[in-house]
């Protein structure tokens, strides 16, 4: 289907989509458009949200779609125990509703009813405060099966204005800090104090997850925010009683012998470096700073000399889906985007890699803010094909799947199947 094709089909209808792809299940179908078009949290709902029961917007190193930092849910859950990781949008762009209905929290779709939700539920250690007088929530927060610490709210690639263009982090860092009373760098010995007191709601969460802009600096280039996430890490460390935990870390794509610390200095069990497009001509324009200090061709040898460090299922980059087909230099169709996207990401497959993607979001004030994202067909289509590439390649996803993370159409997949049935 190409792009104008596409465009002409009710894809905000997921019956529709549901009946085209009908492998793929109602509800990841419903959750990849929610994440497409947003949603708008109307009266009814913020009626519903107990800012002592429920998790409360906070920490995130990136903004919304509406530019706004307000008490809202900080996002939802599906009865099938999967997350929506929601961002809020105002209504004249067409996002789904969460409103009332009987006294309960569900999704509407133009006025109509379509899945009943729930909101996250607040952690116990949310309402305490830090030994430096921060609340616990603001230096690490929580998705419903995970720990989620943003040690950094600054990309040094931003230093002479070549961050990515879907990314608003400094926006968002001055946002933060001014409202939210948010450190703009953590303390590894408070995020470890944090973890402790995280760690004592037992059976709670399931992993540790650690990510932050890039930081060039160092004797090498990024040296420096290796040493920073080793520190992290070993203060983590300190509170479980075996040598590894169950963890994960968004990276820069750093040399083996980087990564090798990481490894070797800490429990760290999986590593993700996100490539966020997997065409060299669109990450050279998307990602300047990036392809400045490493390039396209350097980072996927990166991830993949990453997996002689972490093996085969434990390393695997990230996409921002959608970005690819946005601005006039993007694939002007859906088919050819969908094919460089999957030869790529076969690529890196047959050498250990796994791919992801989470469906971009076009935020205010980013290069790319203007511009839509792509079909529901695009999403899902892009879902079974990376899904189908981890069957192909035998690459388990478990360090990032919809338990340890939720942001991913894709993996929610794997839970339909043993990988090694098909």
């Amino acid at each position: 289907m190409s792009f104008a094709q596409a465009r002409k089909t009710p894809v905000s209808n997921i019956e529709e989509v549901g009946r085209r792809y009908p492998d793929v299940p109602r509800l990841v179908i419903l959750k990849t458009d929610v994440q497409r078009r947003g949603v708008h949290y109307a009266d009814g709902a913020l009626e519903l949200l107990n800012e002592e029961l429920h998790q409360t917007t906070g920490t995130h190193i990136f903004g919304a779609r509406d530019g706004k930092i307000a008490a809202r849910p900080e996002s939802l859950l599906l009865r099938d125990g999967t997350s929506i990781i929601t961002t809020p949008t105002p209504l004249e762009e067409n996002p789904y509703v969460v409103d009332q209905l009987n006294g309960e929290a569900w999704l509407f779709d133009n006025g109509l009813p379509v899945e009943q939700v729930d909101y996250w539920p607040a952690p116990a250690y949310y309402g305490k405060t830090g030994s430096s007088g921060v609340p616990m929530k603001n230096i690490v927060s929580a998705r419903p099966q995970r720990l989620n610490i943003f040690p950094y709210r600054y990309c040094t690639f931003w230093n002479n204005g070549k961050g990515c263009a879907f990314c608003d982090i400094v926006s968002q860092l001055k946002k933060g800090g001014k409202e939210l009373n948010i450190p703009a760098k953590l303390d590894p010995v408070e995020v470890g104090e944090v973890i402790g007191e995280a760690l004592k709601e037992q059976g709670r969460f399931s992993t540790v997850f650690l990510t932050s802009g890039s930081i060039v600096g160092g004797a090498r280039p990024f040296d420096d925010e290796v040493d920073y996430y080793i520190a992290i890490l070993k203060e983590v460390g300190k509170h479980f009683r075996t040598p590894k935990f169950p963890s994960q870390m968004i990276g820069t794509a750093f040399e083996k012998a980087q990564l090798k610390r990481l490894y070797a200095e800490t429990g760290l069990t999986s590593y993700t470096s996100d490539i966020e497009v997997l065409d060299e001509e669109q990450f050279n324009r998307l990602c300047p700073g990036k392809a400045e200090w490493i390039g396209y061709k350097e980072w996927k040898k990166r991830l993949v000399d990453a997996v002689d460090v972490f093996g085969p299922g434990r390393v695997n980059t990230g996409l921002v889906s959608g970005i690819e087909l946005a601005g006039p230099h993007g694939f002007r169709e859906e088919d050819e985007a969908l094919a460089r996207t999957l030869s790529e990401a076969e690529d890196l497959a047959r050498q250990g890699v796994s791919t992801v993607f989470i469906v971009w979001s076009p935020r205010p004030g980013t290069l790319l803010g203007n511009y839509k994202n792509a079909s529901l067909d695009y999403y899902i289509r892009l879902a079974r094909g990376l899904h189908a590439l981890r069957i192909k390649y035998r690459l388990p996803i478990d360090h990032d799947s919809y338990r340890n993370c939720g942001n991913h159409p894709d993996t929610d997949l794997s839970r339909l199947l043993p990988l090694w049935e098909a």
